[in-house]
């Protein structure tokens, strides 16, 4: 799956809880630009990458040409 084909959408709700957790706005970017991208259903995809302090993984919906970013987690080891 290309992702340049699609304009990516953060949603607030999903970058707010990111900055609960103490994730970045650069390492978000890194995952959805650089990281492994798994489809997830029939509409929706997750991005994830691994770091230091765990995986991060970004689950969005798909909608036409757009991926909205619903949420943001970080998988702890």
């Amino acid at each position: 799956m290309n992702i340049s084909h699609y304009d990516i959408e953060i949603k607030r709700h999903a970058l707010i809880r990111a900055m609960q957790r103490g994730i970045t706005p650069d390492i978000i970017e890194a995952t959805i630009r650089g990281g492994k991208i798994k489809k997830h259903g029939k509409n929706y995809v997750r991005f994830y990458q691994k770091y230091k302090r765990g995986t991060i993984v970004c689950i969005g919906e798909l909608k036409g040409t757009k991926i909205k970013i619903l949420t943001i987690t970080i998988k702890l080891y």
